[in-house]
């Protein structure tokens, strides 16, 4: 039986054997490994890696399956991002590493890792948050990493756990050779931010996609019509090219995206850049504690299966149907489509959750010939 692992559990390698310890005393030389974890006296695991592929480091079920494992749950989840510019020598073994870690706490998520780094949206049972944390202190690359805590606690945010290993942490699409990504912008407190965006002789520039701040922007800010963030960096460079000498303060959701573009805008001679450190989260979150009126309205449109969270109590966008006002986004239900847009709830209905009546009739007609072919199926047995 798989013994229980303590707080901070993460895997090292030994020659063709991982140890996966609770990381607060285990000590590994060339001549030895001790045999247990003598503090809490918690015994060693050890995984022979030719066994480790019995392990499946992804999910294998179904979102039916996922979503009934979620009801069965007993405890909340507690929803967090986070980010971080840091050399990952080996991107695979520190995925690998992190998948067993972040599984035996039951995590779920979406998570980049890459050479420059990692780009984290995940939750956590809230009953092993105190061990999530203690995790993240024991790895180095990870060590003191600022969180951003979710404004809503939703149950159903990530149905599973995917680690995936990328050329970047953000899909920018940008030549990093012609540009120095280490000169970014000053970063801004919320509070610096709040204070700042509210004069007329800066420009506010939101560096999000328009399908994002279709539902919610700050007060007063540029927001570029673009479906990609490299579309959007090369928009604002050249949208912005007779006021380089004006303060900038550009935002997005939880501020990794602000990271490139403040480094792209600076290497076009943009002179006063700045950045809202920790985004949208983290700039909710602290003036709604200092009981300040938010700049942001609106939702701020986050990437997991809520598809946003409410800063304000405003609408200010609309159903792409009907035209009444509505901020709630769903994807198409006809697979095929799956397009993302906006829906009222009087269309979802009449609509069966699709986008158009082309869209509407395809699904309606996969749902009958399931149905019938279920019936067939059934008679015949």
């Amino acid at each position: 039986m798989r013994p229980a692992i303590c707080h901070g559990i993460f895997v090292t390698l030994y020659k063709d054997t991982q140890i996966i310890t609770c990381g607060a005393a285990i000590q590994t030389t060339k001549k030895n490994i001790l045999p247990g974890c003598k503090p809490c006296l918690q015994p060693v695991w050890k995984l022979n890696i030719a066994k480790k592929k019995m392990m499946f480091l992804y999910n294998r079920l179904g979102k039916e399956q996922l979503l009934e494992r979620l009801k069965r749950e007993d405890f909340r989840r507690k929803t967090l991002s986070f980010y971080r510019y840091v050399e990952i020598e080996n991107p695979q073994e520190f995925r690998d590493k992190l998948y067993v870690a972040f599984d035996d706490l039951k995590c779920l998520g979406r998570i980049y890792v890459a050479h420059e780094g990692i780009n984290a949206q995940m939750n956590v049972p809230g009953p092993r948050v105190g061990e999530f944390l203690a995790l993240l202190e024991r790895i180095p690359e990870l060590r003191q990493m600022p969180l951003k805590w979710a404004l809503e606690q939703q149950q159903v945010s990530f149905l599973k756990l995917k680690i995936k290993v990328r050329e970047k942490i953000v899909a920018d699409g940008l030549n990093e050779k012609v540009f120095d990504t280490t000169n970014v912008g000053r970063h801004l407190s919320p509070l610096e931010f709040h204070e700042l965006s509210a004069r007329e002789d800066v420009l506010v520039v939101d560096m999000r996609n328009n399908y994002e701040s279709e539902v919610g922007r700050f007060e007063n800010a540029i927001c570029p019509d673009a479906d990609t963030f490299r579309e959007e960096v090369e928009m604002v460079a050249e949208q912005l090219s007779d006021e380089k000498d004006k303060k900038i303060l550009l935002y997005c959701t939880g501020g990794v995206r602000c990271e490139k573009a403040s480094a792209w805008l600076r290497h076009h001679g943009f002179k006063d850049v700045n950045q809202l450190h920790g985004g949208i989260i983290a700039y909710a979150a602290e003036i709604k504690q200092m009981g300040l009126p938010s700049r942001f309205i609106g939702k701020n449109f986050v990437f997991d299966e809520r598809l946003g969270e409410r800063v304000t109590p405003d609408v200010i966008a609309k159903c792409h149907t009907c035209g009444t006002p509505c901020d709630n986004h769903d994807n198409c239900r006809w697979d095929p489509c799956h397009k993302l847009f906006i829906q009222c709830d009087a269309c979802k209905e009449s609509f069966a959750g699709c986008c158009s009546d082309s869209c509407t009739q395809s699904y309606l007609s996969q749902l009958q010939n399931s149905s019938s072919k279920n019936y067939h199926s059934s008679y015949a047995s």
